[in-house]
């Protein structure tokens, strides 16, 4: 799939929690080829921070490319200060995204910064759609999902929602589904692994890991795989370029 390395510029850049913030970035070029489930890779302007962020896509509007980031690190922090009307550089899109399987019933699970992906996959699906996220402590983007779906929450002080996570979530309120699409922490990704083999259920799995490259090229991003790999002959995928989504019985977790 084509990429392009752009000058965006920057409409708007909000919080919407104490660490999450909101970014639209007009990107013509990568708004119209990507796909639910990809990332760009984002520049920082302070040019002793060489290495792009990789941050998932988690909305197209029109020319619009949304990301939507957790300021933890030196690079997005710094990416939480840009203002509108700022430009800045970003590459995409990149990795492969989620199979759109149509007219069935889908649980779409995302847990932390693994929620945002979700958003646009939520409004391209038909079917019957069930949300489910997990949060540490602060609840963002759920009343967006609300537009797509049946949403249900877990949290892990139990403030909002189920107390627990997004499993528990799952088995209090009896959803069911013909297809999983998830992201989040590993963590939480092996365990849907095996809950959709024990319910016969196909889980699809968007992987978090920390990228260098964001292309393929510096083996950096590796996961244990089922199968060998026909750039590194060994039992790994390459996360950025074979990513981030995966069919469950791929990856080994």
């Amino acid at each position: 799939m084509s990429k392009s390395l752009v000058e965006g510029t920057i409409i708007s850049n909000e919080p919407i929690s104490s660490d999450c913030y909101s970014m639209f970035i007009s990107a013509a070029d990568i708004a119209n080829a990507a796909v639910p489930g990809q990332f760009i890779n984002v520049y920082i302007n302070d040019g002793s921070k060489l290495l792009p962020r990789p941050i998932s896509i988690c909305e197209i509007v029109d020319d619009k490319v949304r990301i939507v980031f957790r300021a933890v690190g030196g690079g997005t922090k710094e990416l939480a200060t840009y203002k509108a009307g700022e430009v800045i550089r970003v590459m995409g899109p990149l990795g492969n995204g989620y199979p759109l399987e149509q007219d069935k019933s889908y649980m779409l699970i995302g847990g932390g910064i693994g929620i945002p992906p979700l958003l646009e996959l939520s409004k391209r699906l038909k079917g019957d759609i069930n949300i489910v996220l997990g949060y540490r402590d602060e609840i963002f983007l759920a009343d967006e999902f609300n537009k797509y779906g049946k949403v249900y929450i877990a949290s892990e002080d139990g403030n909002t929602g189920v107390k627990g996570n997004v499993i528990d979530a799952i088995n209090e309120y009896g959803i069911s589904a013909d297809i999983i699409y998830s992201c989040g922490p590993t963590p939480m990704l092996r365990g849907l692994k095996a809950y959709g083999a024990e319910h016969n259920i196909k889980t699809y799995l968007s992987l978090e890991e920390r990228m260098a490259c964001g292309i393929g090229a510096c083996l950096g991003c590796v996961t244990k795989s089922t199968d060998v790999d026909s750039h590194s002959h060994v039992n790994n995928k390459r996360v950025c370029k074979d990513g981030p989504v995966f069919e469950a019985s791929e990856v080994d977790l």
